[in-house]
């Protein structure tokens, strides 16, 4: 809904939350321009809270330059929210990309999907920009399992709703709807509860190595761990637009950048977004 109410133009912004890809998704979908903050940037104060520990809110506008207006206007604490600290916000356009180190990840580019034309499309037009590309990959261990952080904290967040019986109430109630993994999900023990924090803690240490070698790094949206893991460590993205499949439909790239740092992670997708023009593309109505 909000991401389509920026692509018909109906608002020029619309505030989203994410907790593993409900910024992302939709702007990829309706070929707009969405910025997921780093974890604690924003607060969530008055937001519906589905992962205490996972749960963001970003901006999802037409540009990249929309984004940085918009994150101006909401960042910082507001005593509500105790995790948002003030860190800065210096965003510039002006940057030289020859200057910086932008990752991108190899393994995830070349494999086979429904967008790997308009993905690999994506690097050579970061090249000709002057961008200096390093191959990266990120760290080797078993992402998929920590979804119970999520699952765990996300029955918890609507205990009351499963207890009272009034989940019952909701239309979808098929294995995998949300009903019915806030009822699993209290099964889940303690211990691998823990276990598996223990194991985000690990995730969190390796990112932060991996980022201290690189400004910004580029990945397919929809391609492999990258759209959990950075859930889960916290780390900024800009979803930008990038083609159109064979059905016309939009699809988009993905910049991650180094915690509380969406200035350069923006002005790096500015460069991209500016040296193409998927983002004006809308259907005639539309426009």
């Amino acid at each position: 809904g909000s991401a389509a109410a920026v692509s018909a133009g109906l608002v020029p912004f619309a505030i989203g939350s994410e907790t593993w890809g409900s910024i992302v998704s939709p702007s990829t979908r309706c070929g707009v321009t969405g910025l997921r903050p780093t974890f604690g940037r924003v607060s969530r104060a008055g937001a519906m809270a589905l992962s205490w520990s996972m749960d963001k809110i970003g901006p999802i506008c037409r540009t990249v330059e929309d984004c940085a207006l918009v994150l101006e206007a909401i960042r910082g604490p507001d005593a509500v929210d105790q995790t948002v600290i003030d860190a800065a916000f210096n965003y510039t356009p002006r940057i030289d990309l020859e200057k910086l180190r932008i990752g991108y990840l190899k393994e995830d580019f070349e494999k086979d999907t429904t967008y790997q034309e308009q993905n690999a499309a994506t690097l050579p037009t970061l090249r000709e920009l002057g961008a200096n590309l390093i191959e990266v990959e990120l760290p080797n261990l078993p992402v998929d399992a920590l979804q119970i952080i999520l699952n765990a904290e996300a029955a918890t967040a609507f205990d009351e709703l499963t207890r009272s019986n009034r989940d019952d109430l909701l239309v979808r109630q098929i294995k995998n709807a949300w009903p019915n993994v806030f009822r699993s999900s209290r099964l889940i023990p303690a211990v691998e509860y823990i276990q598996a924090n223990r194991l985000r803690t690990l995730l969190v240490e390796q990112m932060a190595e991996l980022m201290s070698g690189i400004d910004v790094y580029v990945a397919p949206t929809f391609e492999g761990d990258n759209l959990l893991l950075t859930n889960l460590t916290g780390h900024p993205c800009v979803v930008v637009p990038n083609g159109f499949n064979e059905e016309g439909e939009p699809t988009s790239i993905t910049f991650i950048g180094r915690l509380y740092d969406e200035a350069m992670l923006l002005a790096v997708a500015k460069k991209y977004q500016d040296a193409t023009d998927f983002h004006t593309k809308h259907p005639p109505v539309f426009r």
